[in-house]
């Protein structure tokens, strides 16, 4: 499992290509050569970056719903809806396909937020917006979704 620390900002060129920091390469070197595939997040106005290897486990428990009941079958269509493999390129750039770099409303400023094993790719300003809405509640939700794990972390209390 590939864990990503950190948030980044970077710019987006005309052509929608986007330079990885550094810092972030490095982070992936392990998964690199295996490429990427990027989608829509479900929640958010962002793109989901996901190593391919994070990507094969996530569609194993995907594949695991039975295709002949009708709302896994749509989920399914909905949730690979746009689903785009990426690779980078000799100079270390990622093309942002058009469907998906309008989906997400990226300019010019991009924010690379980590995600634990995915990376979230996000326009500056709406992720700023996404950031300042959500500390309203955050105590209560940290509360809510970590409180209720030991602290040995291998059970809910």
């Amino acid at each position: 499992m590939v864990n990503l620390i950190g948030t980044y900002e970077c710019k987006a060129d005309v052509k929608g290509r986007l330079m990885l920091p550094s810092t972030v390469k490095k982070q992936l070197s392990s998964v690199l050569q295996d490429g990427f595939v990027l989608k829509r997040s479900v929640f958010q106005p962002c793109l989901e970056l996901y190593p391919m290897s994070e990507w094969n486990i996530l569609m194993a428990k995907v594949n695991k719903l039975n295709r002949f009941v009708k709302k896994n079958n749509d989920f399914i269509r909905r949730f690979t809806a746009g689903v785009k493999v990426i690779d980078l390129d000799v100079s270390g750039r990622m093309l942002i396909p058009k469907d998906l770099h309008s989906f997400a409303g990226i300019s010019k400023d991009v924010v690379l937020s980590s995600s634990v094993n995915i990376i979230e790719i996000w326009d500056k300003d709406k992720y700023e917006k996404a950031i300042d809405e959500a500390t309203v509640d955050f105590a209560e939700l940290a509360e809510e979704v970590m409180g209720n794990l030991n602290e040995d972390g291998d059970d809910l209390s």
